[in-house]
């Protein structure tokens, strides 16, 4: 693969428990591994992890959300950069599998004072932790975790490069609506240059046999993308979007970008943004997804966004169910446990 073409993406267990159990398929186990991406996974293992999730995602609809899978774990989110859904999911994953969960940020840390990055790690390698969730602005710090400390790495965001668990939960939640992945036609349509979210959707959805279209201003939409299999790129959004089964639509990320990559706003929402007249193009079972937070009436209108085809709220639950099966997979491997109330 070109080097400008790479950059883009560069950026047999049981488990048994009261009503949860999952038999895996050819031995596959994910115990130990770090979960940077999705480009690092097979098509096996991300089966894996979904039907691990949805026994786990019972485990949420009970009035005692509790399983001592991971009781004796102790788990850290550290997060340099802002999240509600992936900081809060996994550390309610964490603890309703019974690991002892901390909640780092970089304004309540040594790392306001001038600590690095390199210094935290080991600090809190040091403090016997068997798990780091981490979320930071630059790509491939995530991957620089697993060079310096030995606890299992769990990338939450790394910059523009890649968020595995939410390409992940994006797969289980269209697989749980449409019952079957390999065939669908997704389009994604927003800034894909600056997401995260994109990056692993395109690895994910491709290894899963999903075409996937792909949609939105020609400075947010690296042109290359059109050349690699199973990518379509389309310069207006009633193309992409023109009888999908799903339509993910991406936020405008002014955080990450530099001005001038669009006229404003207002001209967004007028030629890119989901509103009911581009819908009707779609499948009328069309699937809505967002990874939020959303600007409603840019991006997405309101009455998309909270209308019938919308599996949003969806999303945000079968986050939790996503989360805890990779820190049931990755700390435990899955084991046989056998779990009495």
């Amino acid at each position: 693969m070109p080097s400008h073409r790479k950059a883009f993406f560069d950026f047999g267990f049981h488990l048994k428990c009261e009503g949860v159990t999952v038999l895996s398929k050819n031995n596959v186990s994910l115990r130990g591994k770090n979960i940077l991406g999705l480009e690092y996974f097979t098509p096996e293992e991300i089966e894996l992890v979904l039907d691990t999730a949805k026994e786990m995602k019972n485990i949420i609809h009970r009035d005692i959300k509790k399983l001592p899978t991971l009781r004796g774990k102790s788990v850290v989110t550290l997060f340099y950069e802002p999240s509600t859904r992936t900081r809060t999911s996994f550390e309610l994953a964490g603890k309703y599998l019974s690991a002892d969960v901390v909640n780092i940020t970089s304004s309540t840390s040594s790392i306001v004072k001038g600590e690095s990055l390199r210094d935290t790690l080991l600090t809190l390698e040091d403090m016997g932790v068997d798990a780091i969730i981490m979320r930071h602005s630059a790509e491939g710090a995530a991957e620089y975790a697993t060079k310096v400390v030995s606890p299992v790495i769990i990338n939450a965001g790394d910059g523009a490069h890649a968020h595995p668990s939410q390409g992940l939960l994006n797969l289980f939640t269209i697989k749980q609506h449409k019952g079957t992945l390999k065939g669908l036609k997704v389009a994604i349509i927003g800034d894909i240059l600056h997401s995260r979210v994109a990056r692993s959707d395109i690895w994910g959805m491709r290894k899963m046999g999903i075409e996937v279209h792909l949609a939105g201003p020609k400075t947010l939409l690296p042109r290359y993308l059109a050349e690699e299999p199973g990518i379509f790129v389309h310069d207006r959004i009633e193309d992409a979007i023109k009888d999908a089964d799903v339509i993910n639509v991406l936020r405008i990320q002014l955080e990450r970008m530099k001005s001038g990559l669009f006229p404003s706003l207002r001209e967004y929402a007028r030629v890119f943004g989901l509103n009911k007249e581009r819908l009707a193009l779609a499948k009328k079972d069309v699937l809505i997804l967002h990874p939020g937070p959303m600007n409603k009436g840019v991006e997405i209108s309101p009455e998309i966004a909270y209308g019938p085809n919308s599996a949003i709220q969806d999303q945000v639950q079968n986050g939790v169910a996503i989360r805890m099966a990779l820190l049931t997979l990755t700390l435990t491997g899955g084991k046989e446990n056998e779990i009495t109330d």
